[in-house]
């Protein structure tokens, strides 16, 4: 008797698991990983929203749009997660995404009024490298030294095309001769964050594209203050990385109730130390303790998303050029 009620609620909990509405969120495979966001996002939205929530990995924050522009309106996703605002006029140009109904009191250095997107978490990108060695203080003292560093591609990575974008914010029709100059500073081009950093942790390069937040990983998940972010006097490039929700969604109300969560309290206390960016919304707790010490840019450099649209082409032949020396 007893086993035949314990499979009788195996039966009643799987027909109901069967019968929960999924909606299903493209990101980037650092999202999705053990280690990201993604497990604890998961869980948290699924106590609430009575569905079943598919996180699905699809590269780097770049190849998301390419994904989405391949599969259309036949495309499985409801939302799309890891878009930056280099990217999101291009996403517009599609017709593939619906204005969200997204409201907060966001903790953003930019006022944000996007009526598509809705942005989750923020950072400055730098230059991650070892404490205990000296850094270049601009690109062209990076240029003139023998610093090895790894980039990612920008077009599959967001912080690939986000270091096209610095470069172009603070040096204009001057960022070809800094491409060139660089060059051969340039290990490798990986496709995505991931594969760059790791190459950096195995010693293969003096420093690597990422964030000034970085180096809060280290510090709070492992207790090792030996990694630091250059700061560099042209300023630092922001990234702002944004969800938004596909027009062809058959789950319209579900991708609306993940996007006013992703703005919670919740969910954005998840962020700081999983996916180690600062938040979009300030948790109510505040920023975990180690944030305090990370570096802070004098000037900040970003572009609006048609000014990124605008010089995107152009940035990407200018490195392409320089690299194929």
């Amino acid at each position: 008797m007893k086993y035949l009620v314990i499979a009788a609620g195996l039966l009643s909990t799987t027909a109901a698991y069967a019968d929960a509405p999924e909606l299903t969120v493209y990101t980037y495979d650092s999202f999705v990983s053990d280690w990201g966001p993604g497990p604890a996002v998961e869980k948290a939205f699924e106590e609430v929203c009575g569905c079943d929530l598919k996180l699905v990995g699809a590269g780097d924050g770049a190849a998301l749009l390419a994904r989405i522009k391949l599969e259309g309106e036949r495309s499985d996703a409801d939302v799309v997660l890891g878009l930056d605002t280099n990217l999101t006029a291009a996403a517009k140009a599609t017709g593939l995404f619906a204005d969200h109904s997204v409201t907060a009191d966001y903790a953003l250095p930019v006022t944000w009024t996007d009526a598509t997107f809705a942005p989750y978490d923020w950072g400055y990108f730098s230059f991650v490298h070892n404490a205990d060695a000296a850094a270049p203080a601009n690109f062209k003292e990076l240029a003139a030294s023998d610093k090895k560093i790894v980039i990612q591609d920008p077009r599959s990575s967001t912080p690939g095309l986000g270091l096209l974008m610095w470069v172009k914010a603070a040096y204009g029709d001057e960022a070809p001769a800094i491409w060139a100059d660089l060059a051969d500073n340039v290990v490798t081009v990986t496709k995505g964050w991931s594969e760059a950093y790791g190459m950096f942790l195995e010693g293969e390069a003096d420093m690597v594209l990422s964030y000034t937040t970085s180096p809060a990983y280290h510090l709070i998940a492992e207790e090792d203050s030996s990694k630091a972010a250059a700061v560099f006097d042209e300023g630092h490039y922001m990234q702002v990385e944004v969800a938004g929700k596909l027009a062809a969604s058959d789950q319209s109300e579900l991708a609306d109730q993940f996007l006013a969560f992703m703005v919670s309290d919740v969910f954005q206390s998840i962020i700081p130390t999983t996916n180690w960016m600062y938040p979009a919304v300030t948790p109510a707790e505040g920023l975990p303790n180690g944030f305090e010490t990370l570096v802070e840019p004098g000037k900040s450099l970003l572009l609006t998303e048609d000014e990124a649209a605008a010089v995107r082409d152009a940035a990407l032949d200018e490195w392409l050029t320089a690299l194929s020396q």
